[in-house]
């Protein structure tokens, strides 16, 4: 069968390695001038199952309160006049309840654990190499408070045997050796050993790079103008350099997915969530963390990668804007300097922003939609590297016509109201 993939993040690179495992006729279509350079660029690079969980739940509209006062926030909300910004917002506030995010969770968990196991196969079968680490994460708590909140939260790892330790200060510091000078900052931790880390961006380009000696063909530099249907189907993407035909049609376009498709009357309820990092040059290994820490009180995770330590997190209701902020900044050098101190030279930082694609459940879209030859994988998140292999097999087996290896029917669109149930028959995507 003859694919195109409208995306180049490591979600379609992914695909798009799956497909033509599975022998289809693969073309990937980018804007960019190569793969990975938007949000999979510079994420917090966790692979991290565990410490997937959707941002709604119980207690999150009291929290989002309280961050407005604190000087190194978590979430920043530029209210814009953006009637789709404030239905997500609503949305996700429908989802704060213990039912929902109890749903949510475990539907996460288990799209992230499947593709953690997918990722290591993947690792067997091609040696692919991107500054890989199998050392766990460590979730910190700076408070008693933070501590004591864990439990629903293990009740739900217990419940999908995920592996966990819930650690006091001594063993946060045996884990992350690194913490012993600022020990006096940790009332303890939860960490989730089977978890990884690795960059993402090192990933998708060998990837990208595998897919292509298999015979994937990689169109770069290039506009997708529109989306042709005719008759209930697509029959063609319209690009700046001509117009592309397949059989069937991919969309991995992160944030930029329910622009493409709300022309055909699919309403995606997906909103751009700004993220930030830092990338860090390590100048005292010792002094650096061994895997990653999450700092729990700000949203932001710590991780080495090779001979840099990525910093990353904090969260930015802004629309399309990518405006790098100072303040955002300060708050990531705040965290690596108040918990690794000598472990990089945070002068020498490299800044970086990204949109991430997020569902008001936290869980992403994948699969058929009301078109029978369009198909959605978009909507990740913050865990579009920790859900990536899984999402790639689930596609293919879809395309290819295999039940998937995971429950798989309530990641698509059907799960929301916001779907026509009969698209337009005739017109196009602009």
């Amino acid at each position: 069968m003859k694919v195109i993939v409208l995306g180049s993040g490591v979600i379609g690179v992914t695909i798009a390695y799956y497909l033509r495992r599975a022998e289809h006729e693969v073309t990937v279509v980018d804007r960019q001038i190569g793969p990975a350079l938007e949000t999979s660029y510079a994420n917090a690079g966790e692979i991290s199952p565990g410490y997937a969980a959707p941002w709604a739940g119980p207690g999150i509209p009291l929290k989002v309160l309280r961050w407005m006062f604190m000087k190194h926030r978590p979430l920043v909300i530029r209210p814009l006049l953006d009637p789709a910004m404030w239905l997500w917002g609503l949305r996700m506030l429908a989802n704060c309840t213990h039912e929902r995010y109890e749903i949510n969770k475990g539907r996460m968990l288990r799209l992230a654990e499947y593709s953690r196991d997918c990722l290591r196969q993947l690792r067997a079968d091609t040696h692919i190499r991107y500054d890989e680490r199998s050392l766990g994460t460590l979730q910190l708590f700076r408070t008693q408070k933070q501590l004591d909140g864990t439990a629903s939260d293990i009740a739900i790892l217990r419940r999908y045997d995920v592996p966990y330790q819930l650690l006091d200060r001594d063993g946060c510091v045996n884990a992350e050796p690194a913490l012993a000078g600022v020990r006096e900052r940790i009332a303890g931790g939860l960490r989730l050993p089977a978890d990884e880390t690795g960059d993402c961006f090192k990933f998708a380009q060998a990837l990208a790079q595998l897919a292509e000696r298999l015979g994937a063909k990689f169109s770069y530099n290039v506009n997708i103008q529109r989306i042709r249907f005719e008759n209930g189907e697509v029959t063609g993407i319209v690009t700046d350099t001509g117009e592309l035909q397949a059989d069937a049609y991919i969309v991995a376009l992160g944030s930029y997915s329910p622009l493409m498709l709300s022309p055909l009357g699919l309403h995606l309820p997906i909103y751009p969530v700004k993220g930030y990092s830092i990338t860090v040059p390590i100048t005292d290994p010792t002094g650096a963390p061994e895997s990653t820490v999450m700092d729990e009180t700000f949203k932001v995770a710590v991780t080495r990668l090779g001979d840099r330590i990525r910093v990353g997190g904090t969260a930015e209701l802004a629309g399309y804007n990518l405006r790098l902020r100072g303040g955002r900044r300060r708050t990531l050098e705040h965290v690596i300097r108040d918990l690794f101190p000598r472990g990089g030279d945070v002068s020498k930082a490299t800044f970086w922003t990204g949109l991430r694609p997020m569902t008001p459940d936290g869980t992403p879209i994948i699969g058929r939609s009301p078109y029978p030859n369009l198909y959605l994988s978009t909507g990740h998140g913050t865990l579009g590297w920790t859900m990536a292999a899984g999402t790639g097999r689930v596609v293919a087996d879809l395309i290819s016509g295999r039940q998937p290896e995971i429950e798989a029917e309530d990641f698509t669109l059907a799960r929301y109201d916001t779907a026509r149930k009969h698209p337009p028959t005739t017109g196009k995507a602009n």
